[in-house]
């Protein structure tokens, strides 16, 4: 068991601020994959906390299906899709724990109501990025900064439809790590080609995702 009674309170009130039903969709297979059964069970014990979350699990290896309709690259994996079938591409590869779990909740809660949290100036930066924008998102666990890229990607991600965004925990990943020279956390990676490390403001954050379509 992950969550303490504390938690669970602490869960369950913060759903409640959930509008529409939520799915969770996530990806696992039984051989290796470091944290697929603690993952599933974080989430199974999530989903237990709200009737409008329910979780739907499916194997890497066998629902291929599944697997191309949400584009999941790796395991484990978690994509956080409105209960309509809405997929904003919103998604956590390994496990959302330590700092990263509130980035999951808050996540929960932002796409049952469909909301962003952007002002009007940066919704009009925002709906000029009219070609797709890929967000990698690296963070660690114990990285206290991380959250605040992460939420800021996959904000971005609701508030426009070109942009889907990723959580990748590197420690799970490394492979990923080497390839993206990821060297401190959080290190965002926007289409391959451009990057910001560190946690920065909102209008910087914007300002690299326009750069990266503008080359």
């Amino acid at each position: 068991m992950f969550l303490k009674e504390d938690d669970k309170k602490f869960v369950a009130n913060k759903l409640q601020d959930m509008g529409s039903g939520v799915k969770l969709i996530y990806f696992t297979q039984e051989l290796e994959c470091q944290y697929c059964r603690e993952t599933k069970q974080l989430l199974e014990e999530i989903a237990e906390l709200s009737n409008k979350l329910t979780l739907e699990v499916y194997n890497f290896q066998l629902d291929k299906d599944k697997v191309e309709q949400y584009g999941i690259e790796m395991i484990p994996a978690t994509a956080i899709v409105k209960e309509d079938g809405t997929d904003y591409g919103i998604r956590f590869y390994g496990i959302p724990s330590g700092y990263e779990f509130m980035s999951l909740l808050e996540d929960i809660v932002d796409v049952s109501n469909g909301s962003h949290g952007f002002g009007e100036q940066e919704m009009k930066e925002i709906e000029s990025i009219d070609k797709p924008v890929h967000i990698k998102v690296f963070v660690t666990p114990v990285c206290p900064y991380c959250p605040s890229a992460v939420r800021i990607a996959h904000r971005l991600a609701i508030a426009n439809s070109n942009i889907k965004a990723d959580m990748i925990e590197v420690t799970e990943f490394p492979y990923l790590g080497n390839k993206y020279n990821v060297r401190g956390v959080p290190k965002s990676v926007i289409n391959e080609n451009w990057s910001l490390e560190g946690a920065v403001p909102e209008h910087i954050f914007i300002s690299k995702v326009k750069e990266s379509i503008a080359s």
